[in-house]
C-alpha cells in the first residue's frame, strides 16, 4: 500500500487528461438521510453537494464526466445544466456495479483509465485524486483503490489484504464476517480502472449477497483471480474521504466547510491588504 506522493500534492494547475474520464455516483436516495431528498441535492453553506465534488472534477479537464442519476434524476439533472457532463440514467437501483454498468455506452469507445467517484464526498480534495490517478499510471494496475483506516470502519466497505500484503477483496459491512468487521482498513469509495478491464469484469457480477445488489465492489475480487495488479493507496486524512450518510454527516461536514470558507476569506482578505499596501508603496 502506498501513500499520496509529495509529486501529486504540488499540482496546481488544470490540466488536461485525454486518457481520462470519470464517472460520479449520484443515483441514490441515501435512506438514512431521512429525507425525500436525492442525496446529492442536500445543501453544504448554501450549495448542493454534489457541485462541491464537480468542482473539484473540473480541474482534471478529463476526456469525458459521466454523472449516474436515479432518484429525483430530473431534478439532478436540471442542476448539472450547465455542467459539461453526460448523464445516464439508472432506472432501477440495483447497486453501484449496477450504476457503472450504465455508463458502458456512453464509454463504449473509450480506450483509456476510469476514475469513479461518489457524489456524496465534498471534502474530496483534488490533490488527493491526482495521487490517485498517478498512482495508478505509474503501477500499472487494473485497479487502484483510494483507501483509508479509522477507529471505527462500521459501515464500510473493509479491504482485505492477503498474506502477501496484496489486496484480494472488498468485503462490504453487511456481509463481512466478524474477523473481517475487525479490519480498521476500508473503501472510500473513489477508484481508478483500466476502462475496458472494468467493464469486462462488471459483466461478470453477481447480486447473490444481503443487500440483493450488484456491488462494484466485487469487482476487485474478480479481477484479482483473474491475475489482475489491484493496487491500494491511503489517502492522507480521514475526514477528507468521509462520505454523507447520515444528517448527522451533513452537519459535520458543513462545520468543516463554514471553516474553510472562513479561512479563505481571512486568506484573502489578507492578500488583498498586502496589495494595497504594496500599490500605496509605489504611489509614494
Amino acid at each position: 500500500m502506498v501513500g499520496i506522493s509529495e509529486e501529486a500534492a504540488s499540482q496546481s494547475e488544470t490540466q488536461s487528461e485525454t486518457d481520462l474520464s470519470i464517472i460520479v455516483l449520484a443515483a441514490g436516495l441515501g435512506k438514512r438521510m431521512k429525507s425525500n431528498l436525492a442525496k446529492v441535492l442536500h445543501e453544504i453553506c448554501d450549495k448542493p453537494m454534489i457541485d462541491y465534488v464537480l468542482d473539484t472534477l473540473s480541474f482534471f479537464l478529463p476526456a469525458k464526466i459521466v454523472v449516474v442519476v436515479g432518484h429525483q434524476a430530473e431534478e439532478v439533472t436540471k442542476l448539472l445544466k450547465d455542467r459539461k457532463v453526460a448523464i445516464v440514467l439508472q432506472r432501477e437501483l440495483l447497486g453501484t456495479g449496477h450504476a457503472v454498468a450504465q455508463t458502458s455506452k456512453v464509454l463504449s469507445d473509450f480506450e483509456g483509465n476510469i476514475l469513479i467517484v461518489c457524489g456524496d464526498t465534498p471534502l474530496l480534495k483534488r490533490n488527493t485524486l491526482t495521487g490517485l490517478i498517478q498512482t495508478h499510471r505509474q503501477s500499472e494496475a487494473t485497479i487502484t483503490i483510494l483507501t483509508v483506516t479509522i477507529d471505527d470502519p462500521a459501515g464500510y466497505g473493509r479491504v482485505v489484504i492477503d498474506s502477501m500484503g496484496q489486496v484480494c477483496k472488498i468485503i462490504e459491512d453487511n456481509d463481512a464476517s466478524e474477523e473481517e468487521k475487525a479490519i480498521k482498513l476500508v473503501n472510500t469509495g473513489s477508484y481508478c480502472f483500466k476502462g475496458k478491464k472494468l467493464f469486462a469484469a462488471l459483466k461478470k457480477l453477481s447480486n447473490d449477497n444481503k443487500q440483493g445488489e450488484f456491488y462494484l465492489t466485487d469487482v476487485v475480487e474478480i479481477l484479482k483471480e483473474e491475475g489482475e495488479k489491484i493496487v491500494a493507496l491511503e489517502a492522507p486524512d480521514p475526514i477528507e474521504v468521509m462520505g454523507i450518510n447520515t444528517q448527522e454527516d451533513l452537519r459535520k461536514v458543513e462545520e468543516i466547510k463554514n471553516y474553510e470558507l472562513k479561512i479563505k476569506e481571512l486568506r484573502d482578505g489578507s492578500l488583498l491588504f498586502e496589495r494595497l499596501r504594496l500599490k500605496n508603496e509605489c504611489e509614494i
